[in-house]
């Protein structure tokens, strides 16, 4: 098949174009040429801004189209408009995209408002983030209907992972030690390996998927996660009271009974879709050689002091 990919070579685009390319399949790659310009140099990549520059796409026909880098509902639709005529479009959206993260989802339920907030850029706080990426999904039903496929992921973790959030809990299970780990062992994690959300895809794309899926995993038991090491599970009324900081300072932890739903998204349409898990152990290893970031996890010393103050209670 003949694919188009807005980016492509950045994470989940990076990914994705591994995967067309390991199955055969004719690449087109439209960026900016800013981010790891050395990849796939036998790829036919054309660099211009989607805001500006989608009239290099004129004249041009693939059989779809996969959009990972899209944010503002304006730029999405104006890609949709310039590539009506490709046979199908894969939106990437997000499961941040709910107005209610109190308890599970499917696709069906609300989608988050926009209200007062700015539709042509991402704020600051990402306040926007999902109602934008909402917003940016009816641009692309709107001009493609039945032939759009709309993937609403979860945390996406793995190899060349950017954000650091997942990255922490795979390299601080490679350092060893007592690890300060959010209790009960039970409760769930979600998120999704960024090579089976790209297989995914593809298999989309190769089978004609259309409508809209949330893609991210079953849940995973932090016990399951946190498997052979040696956690200190910690409440989350001590780490409220130390005032710890929630998704960010401690990833994939919310205690907020308002967030309680995120790690409950109903993954059954994409599953019975043919969406696959690898083996955590896997997934931990490719997200152990990602990039830690800075801001991102509790330091060496801040895990110390907290470990500290639970012991002496």
């Amino acid at each position: 098949m003949r694919l188009l990919i807005i980016g492509g070579t950045k994470f989940l685009g990076r990914a994705t174009a591994e995967v067309a390319l390991a199955r055969g399949h004719e690449l087109t790659l439209f960026n900016r040429g800013r981010t790891n310009a050395e990849l796939f140099p036998d790829v036919e990549q054309m660099h211009g801004d989607r805001k500006r520059d989608l009239s290099l796409l004129a004249g041009r026909s693939w059989d779809a189209v996969i959009d990972p880098s899209g944010y503002i509902p304006a730029d999405v639709r104006a890609s949709a408009e310039q590539l009506r005529e490709t046979g199908r479009y894969v939106f990437i959206s997000s499961v941040s995209v709910y107005a209610d993260f109190s308890t599970g989802r499917t696709e069906s339920s609300p989608t988050a408002e926009l209200g007062s907030l700015p539709v042509d850029e991402l704020a600051a706080d990402s306040s926007n983030y999902g109602p934008l990426k909402a917003l940016a999904e009816e641009e692309v039903n709107s001009v493609f209907g039945e032939r759009a496929l709309i993937v609403r992921p979860g945390l996406i973790v793995g190899p060349h992972d950017p954000t650091g959030r997942f990255t922490y809990w795979a390299q601080r299970l490679g350092r060893g030690g007592e690890i300060l780990a959010p209790g009960p062992p039970a409760r769930l994690a979600q998120f999704i390996d960024v090579r089976d959300l790209a297989e995914w895809i593809v298999d989309g794309v190769e089978q004609g998927l259309s409508g809209t899926f949330n893609a991210t995993n079953e849940g995973v038991a932090w016990s399951e996660l946190l498997a052979g090491a040696d956690p200190t599970w910690v409440s989350d009324e001590f780490l409220q009271e130390h005032q710890v900081g929630p998704w960010m300072e401690l990833p994939l932890w919310l205690p907020d009974p308002e967030w309680a739903g995120m790690h409950a998204t109903d993954i059954r349409r994409a599953v019975e879709a043919g969406l696959r898990f690898r083996p955590l152990e896997e997934t931990i290893a490719g997200a152990a050689d990602a990039p830690a970031e800075d801001g991102v996890g509790l330091t060496a010393e801040r895990e110390a002091e907290l470990l500290a103050a639970w012991h002496s209670r």
